[in-house]
């Protein structure tokens, strides 16, 4: 039998170690829940008593926290929770999260927040086209937008492109009122959102108006290549197999992409999507990297996880049931 460890953590004087532990000690309890090991906290001393690496992984959350609020942050459940994940599956520290900053906006960082995100964000850095699928709340495009800013700003590239396939959900583009251009906007207005919501709104304008960023339908991508930029196709699902070939093969030279879109909620008629199709015919092809995600890597309210996770077992049940009767005819 393993002997127990004992580990001490001491915060600094100017630590407030309400916030390390959260509103009536939430980050505390999340961790108590999550550990065998004891944990006890006297003042600024955290004392961790358990299985050796419980108490390592305990001890490198603390520390963790601790130095998340000597750098002027707010740790909460939310951020406990996934990095009890990471601890858990041991794909990363916590602390490697917190380093990589991708971007910074009015002093708010924008970091990866899971194990998924992480490896999806180093994936976009080493590789020229990188695939985000998975389900919603996932951080896939909002990752991704934070990708394009950030080699803007750092000159890697000369300019942004972002794209959405234009898919009627139920009413036709011909019946809806207004010009051609208001009848596409809210099919790519989320980019919009997610470009104002990391920079200046001034700025972004003031780039669009310029050509720096240009955000448009993914059928206007038709004849051209993009070289020296960074392209976002977003709702990558309703992208017909042709309309994806389409799209890849207008990397040009110094350019990124990133595809991503969630093949659970596909829009096309008779639902011939290109992103289902992709991996497989890309499968052994070099630079070419597939990120998934899935319920742990939602980083929405804790209901989109729970939402997500109700809709895949019934999916896994009506598949049940399907192969029982057919197996049963």
């Amino acid at each position: 039998m393993t002997e127990p460890q004992k580990l001490a953590i001491t915060a600094p004087d100017s630590v407030d170690m309400a916030l390390v532990l959260g509103p009536h000690d939430a980050n505390l309890d999340a961790i108590r829940n999550a550990f065998k090991a004891r944990i006890t906290v006297r003042g600024n001393e955290v004392k961790i008593k358990g299985d050796p690496v419980e108490t390592k992984a305990v001890g490198s959350l603390f520390d963790d926290l601790v130095k998340m609020v000597e750098q002027g942050g707010a740790p909460d459940v939310p951020y406990v929770t996934h990095a009890i994940e990471l601890l858990h599956t041991g794909a990363y520290a916590p602390s490697e999260l917190r380093n990589d900053v991708i971007l910074v906006h009015h002093g708010k960082a924008v970091r990866p927040k899971t194990a998924g995100q992480k490896a999806y964000v180093d994936a976009i850095r080493s590789h020229t086209i990188t695939f985000g699928i998975g389900p919603a709340g996932t951080g896939k495009t909002y990752l991704a937008m934070a990708m394009a800013l950030a080699a803007l700003k750092r000159k890697e590239v000369g300019r942004i492109v972002l794209s959405r396939p234009v898919v009627e959900a139920g009413e036709s583009l011909g019946f809806l009122p207004g010009t051609l251009d208001e009848k596409i906007d809210p099919y790519i207005r989320p980019l919009y959102d997610a470009l104002f919501e990391m920079c200046e709104r001034e700025w972004a304008l003031q780039m669009i108006e310029d050509g720096t960023i240009e955000i448009a339908p993914l059928a206007f991508m038709r004849g051209r290549t993009l070289s020296d930029c960074f392209v976002v196709l977003d709702e990558a699902q309703n992208a017909t197999p042709e309309q994806m070939k389409m799209f890849l093969t207008r990397l040009g030279f110094g350019s990124k992409m990133v595809v991503t879109g969630d093949i659970s909620q596909i829009d096309l008629p008779r639902g011939r999507s290109g992103l289902k199709q992709v991996r497989h015919v890309l499968a052994g092809i070099g630079d070419i990297a597939f990120c998934d995600f899935d319920g742990t890597d939602v980083v929405r309210h804790s209901l989109v996880a729970a939402i997500i996770a109700a809709y895949n077992r019934e999916e896994e049940q009506e598949s049940s049931r399907r192969k029982t009767h057919g197996d049963n005819r």
